[in-house]
């Protein structure tokens, strides 16, 4: 996400985003008509994607007074099927995207259009590292931030660039779907001895499930939060497989881990585990945690965020090409804390959230935009509480450094050595903004609440 910053020339992964707000009367009355085109039939299966390739600009875009450059494509306002989040991917994932996206969009049912929206232009510091199976497979592409801007059933979008655009240039839809709903009466978790159970699940949803069956009953929609003697109990009869490595000798003598946290699980979001590749890829140990912010704005309610967790989920998995969700975890503005990267969440699984330094680390996505709006005091709680935890099972101290070694594409040299803080910012391994500047400030916080729940003195 290559933007221009007024005093830097950092990559900036963040912009202030909003949900979508009425024009003005005038405005709305002087917009052209929506496209007549017939819509394509929705899928049926829950969850979809409309990929619509942009056009150049001409004089539609002269008439709702917008300079054509060089280097303009877009398309005029249009009728589409339902969606909440839009992204614009390239067909080349290191071409870079200079310029400016900006959309608007309908709400659903309502005929009103919001103001044009920024859109942040390269999500390039984000995903797998270069020389990794996941960073070179064929199936990436280049990709803006993904933005979320509610139910919404029309569109408008222009990309102008400095440069000349990437080739390829697609407007992509996505629409979360519903969450699979419980039976009525029936209980939140199943056994995994229930014949039915196992039977009626697919084969990657029961993998996903499995990876945490030491912490919660298997198809369980939440890992329960639990003491910090349960915690180092559990940890303890751990096997290597399931938090690797075990945890240190050090910490089995004075076992610095914090009380487990409640954290949804994928099931309990809704991820559709047919769309992620098979199987899981894993690192050798955790060393440090890096924040980030989603940058999709702060205009959701925390009973959406399992909508906009399956939307990001579908944007870096079909949009992207990623093999999976980029991030090993997620928290909303609320200080839920949820699972990411399919694998399970006491291991080291490999995540595609930090470039260059995804090896022995882990990447939290907090959801939402916090280059101006000051993070809740609920999401700092959280990522002390989660990172307590993690860091913990792997003998890491929150207030200490850890050594990393760069994988490549990005500020280091591949095969650098790189101090970071236990518990660092995106910023701290790429030229970016990201997590914000104003969650960045609350990381030092994070630290310390994080070596206390660990009960270092």
């Amino acid at each position: 996400m290559r933007a221009s910053l007024a005093s830097s020339i950092a990559v900036t992964c963040a912009a202030v985003l909003a949900l979508p707000v009425s024009l003005t009367a005038t405005a709305a009355a002087s917009a052209p008509p929506a496209a007549a085109s017939a819509l394509p039939p929705a899928p049926e299966l829950p969850g979809s994607t409309q990929s619509l390739p942009l056009e150049p600009l001409g004089a539609a875009t002269r008439a709702l007074g917008g300079a054509i450059g060089s280097g303009e494509q877009g398309l005029t306002r249009r009728d589409v099927r339902p969606f909440s989040l839009v992204g614009v991917v390239w067909d080349d994932p290191a071409a870079p995207l200079h310029g400016t996206v900006q959309v608007r969009t309908r709400a659903a049912g309502g005929g009103t259009w919001s103001d044009w929206q920024d859109v942040e232009t390269h999500n390039e510091e984000h995903g797998a590292d270069p020389d990794t199976a996941e960073g070179s497979a064929r199936t990436h592409r280049g990709a803006t931030a993904p933005l979320w801007v509610g139910d919404s059933d029309g569109v408008e979008i222009r990309v102008r660039g400095e440069e000349r655009l990437p080739a390829g240039l697609r407007l992509e839809l996505v629409d979360p779907g519903q969450a699979p709903a419980a039976e009525p009466g029936a209980p939140r978790t199943r056994s995994a001895t229930t014949p039915g159970a196992r039977a009626g699940a697919a084969a990657a949803e029961a993998a996903a499930s499995a990876v945490n069956a030491q912490l919660a009953p298997y198809g369980a929609s939440w890992i329960p939060a639990l003491s910090k003697k349960e915690t180092e109990l559990t940890a303890r009869s751990m096997p290597r497989a399931q938090a690797a490595p075990a945890v240190p000798a050090a910490a089995a003598a004075k076992p610095y881990i914090g009380p487990q946290p409640k954290i949804i699980t994928r099931k309990g979001w809704g991820a559709d585990e047919s769309i992620r590749e098979k199987g899981f890829v894993y690192t050798k140990t955790i060393k440090a945690a890096f924040v980030h912010h989603s940058a999709t704005g702060n205009n959701y309610t925390c009973k959406q965020a399992p909508s906009v967790l399956r939307s990001i989920y579908r944007y870096h998995v079909k949009s992207m090409g990623w093999r999976d969700f980029g991030y090993n975890f997620a928290v909303d503005k609320c200080g839920n804390i949820y699972e990411g990267r399919a694998g399970g969440v006491a291991k080291p699984v490999m995540g595609a959230h930090t470039l260059g330094f995804n090896t022995n680390s882990m990447g939290i996505a907090v959801l939402g935009t916090f280059s101006k709006s000051n993070p809740p005091a609920a999401v700092v709680t959280a990522v002390a509480r989660l990172t307590a935890w993690k860091l913990g099972l792997h003998g890491v101290n929150p207030k200490g450094t850890s050594y990393l070694v760069s994988g490549g594409g990005n500020l280091y040299k591949k095969g650098t050595k790189v101090r970071f803080n236990a518990i660092a910012g995106h910023r701290d391994g790429f030229a970016t903004e990201c997590p914000g500047v104003k969650l960045y400030g609350k990381l030092g916080t994070a630290r310390t609440s994080s070596a206390k729940y660990q009960g270092r003195p």
